[in-house]
């Protein structure tokens, strides 16, 4: 579940801070892609150009609740083919898992990106923090904390595979965070760029490229002169209204920015605006698309998870950021498109959201209600040791929802004893749902075929690994929020294993495609197969979790080469 600590993305740069440490069982090696002939050639109708798309928190339900109204960029890719139930299928619905499976095609139980952050042990035996995308060996490079890596995910992303075969092949990211672009182009990248601050930022060592600092200089500079609110469509006129949560006020933000204010930037549609301006200085500094040889772009989009966490998904902010995306997406086609780009396009998203329960309440979910704060672990630990006669600490760290790990000082009687007391307070009183021992999980298969069916223990499953998850994952019930707290950019969030977490969509576009559009579940792992099929690039069986899905509507099978 997605912690308040490790979700906002400051907060996951302090927790961080101090743990640029040698891990044990922290980064496996990494297989290399599979060896492939030389005379490998890419299918004769191989697109030139993939655009990998992921917005950040785009439910399928959010997709859904708007389509009428977009003219843009979603109206270019509903006309393509569409599958609007796409699962990312593992209980961890972040942003880290959620973007490792896009272009892997592997769940987070094999990939290793299990959770935006977790504990691990020093070789001295101590637990420390862990971010999904810092490098551990590495002291930090910069003021940020720790040195941005993709060194945890375990598998190659498409980009990578595409270069293993041919060198020439480009593999380019850009996104609103590191853990978005590192998560999307993986450890060998030609240019991956992420914002920091006000600006943009890449990997330790590199130097920023002329056309990503203009763009990072000009974020800075929008910053420093303020901008004036959005207006709001007409459209969104029933989602303008003002909601209480604790002291905050939300509902009706039209994102004014005042001059230096980098959280007017990060917590609207800005952020989004300059990743496409720098996604497209990119596309021609790098000639992408430029010849036969295979480019993949990655582009994740940020704004929607600032936007959502920070005002909630049913008001005025995200109808007017949901427009913004659907215009920035179609002026960045229509730019392909006049550099006669020939380009396969996939839009889907790393997870959705939840509603803050206070709107809710008022939309026929009167069960939606916040986390009680007797289930933060601080409190909970307290609470089990004075009732089983526990002398030292129960819990290490962990979430009211997620991954939990025990204190190292706890025997392993009082381990089970715990593990009693947590499931004798599951079940329909109260807000706990389940609670999974690490023991069980690592004895239940990771699941696959229809992700809609599986239930609550293999969707846990899916983001389970090892030495890397929590000793307990604790799964609240549906529409309870896990912040207990509303704060300043923190009313709601995601990260549970229910479907408003999960469904995410799945949209893919090339001109003279064939459009339809598939109502039947399919998962994000299912992309990199399908992307791989398009292009000519032969995998072993198992060497992904997901399958190719065919992409003409009509005769012609684009999984067969």
């Amino acid at each position: 579940m997605t912690r308040p600590a490790r979700t906002a993305f400051k907060t996951a740069l302090a927790l961080t801070a101090a743990f640029a440490l040698p891990l044990a069982a922290c980064a496996a090696p990494r297989p290399a892609p599979r060896s492939t002939p030389a005379a490998l050639q890419p299918r004769p109708d191989a697109p030139p150009l993939v655009v990998a798309v992921s917005i950040d928190q785009l439910s399928a339900d959010l997709f859904a609740e708007y389509r009428e109204n977009y003219t843009g960029g979603f109206a270019r890719l509903l006309d393509g083919v569409v599958f609007p139930s796409g699962y990312q299928g593992h209980a961890a619905s972040e942003t880290c898992p959620g973007h490792s499976t896009l272009l892997t095609g592997v769940h987070p139980a094999r990939n290793g990106i299990i959770a935006n952050g977790w504990m691990a042990k020093t070789p001295e035996g101590k637990l420390v923090n862990v971010y999904c995308a810092e490098d551990t060996a590495r002291k930090q490079a910069s003021g940020k904390g720790y040195t941005a890596s993709a060194v945890h995910l375990l598998v190659p992303t498409l980009g990578e595979r595409l270069k293993a075969i041919w060198p020439s092949s480009r593999n380019v990211a850009v996104s609103g965070k590191d853990r978005g672009a590192l998560m999307m182009a993986g450890q060998n990248a030609d240019a991956v760029y992420w914002r920091d601050g006000n600006g943009f930022a890449t990997l330790a060592g590199r130097t920023m490229e002329s056309t990503a600092q203009a763009a990072s200089d000009a974020a800075a500079a929008l910053v420093a002169k303020g901008a004036d609110a959005y207006a709001a469509p007409a459209w969104c006129a029933s989602r303008d209204r003002a909601i209480t949560a604790g002291s905050l006020t939300v509902g009706t933000n039209r994102f004014a920015m005042a001059p230096g204010d980098g959280n007017g930037f990060v917590r609207s549609p800005r952020v989004d605006e300059a990743t496409v301006a720098l996604a497209q200085a990119l596309v021609e500094s790098h000639k992408l698309g430029a010849d036969k040889v295979p480019d993949v772009l990655s582009v994740s989009l940020s704004g929607a998870d600032y936007v959502g966490h920070t005002f909630g998904t049913n008001g005025v902010e995200t109808c007017i950021t949901m427009a913004a995306l659907d215009r920035m997406l179609g002026d960045f086609f229509a730019f392909l498109d006049a550099r006669g780009t020939d380009y396969l396009v996939v839009l889907s998203a790393d997870h959705g959201g939840l509603d803050l329960p206070e709107r809710a309440v008022q939309q026929g979910q009167p069960g939606a209600h916040r986390v009680s704060e007797e289930w933060v672990p601080a409190k909970l630990g307290a609470t089990l040791a004075s009732e089983l006669g526990i002398a030292g600490p129960v819990f290490a760290e962990g979430s009211a929802s997620g991954d939990v790990w025990f204190a190292s000082t706890l025997s392993a009687d009082d381990r089970t004893r715990v593990l009693a007391a947590l499931r004798s307070r599951a079940g329909d009183k109260g807000d706990l749902a389940a609670v999974f021992s690490a023991e069980e999980l690592a004895a239940a298969p990771i699941p696959s075929g229809d992700p809609r069916a599986w239930s609550v223990i293999e969707r846990v499953r899916a983001s389970y690994m090892a030495g890397r998850s929590g000793d307990l994952i604790v799964v609240l019930h549906p529409q309870v929020t896990p912040i207990p707290r509303p704060g300043p950019g923190y009313v709601a969030t995601h990260g549970s294993p229910w479907d408003y977490d999960r469904r995410v969509p799945i949209a893919f576009w090339r001109k003279g495609m064939t459009p339809y559009e598939q109502v039947q579940p399919v998962g994000t792992v299912d992309i990199a197969p399908t992307l791989a099929a398009a292009i000519g690039l032969p995998l072993k069986p198992g060497e992904m979790d997901g399958r190719c899905l065919d992409l003409d509507g009509g005769e012609a099978n684009t999984c067969t080469r």
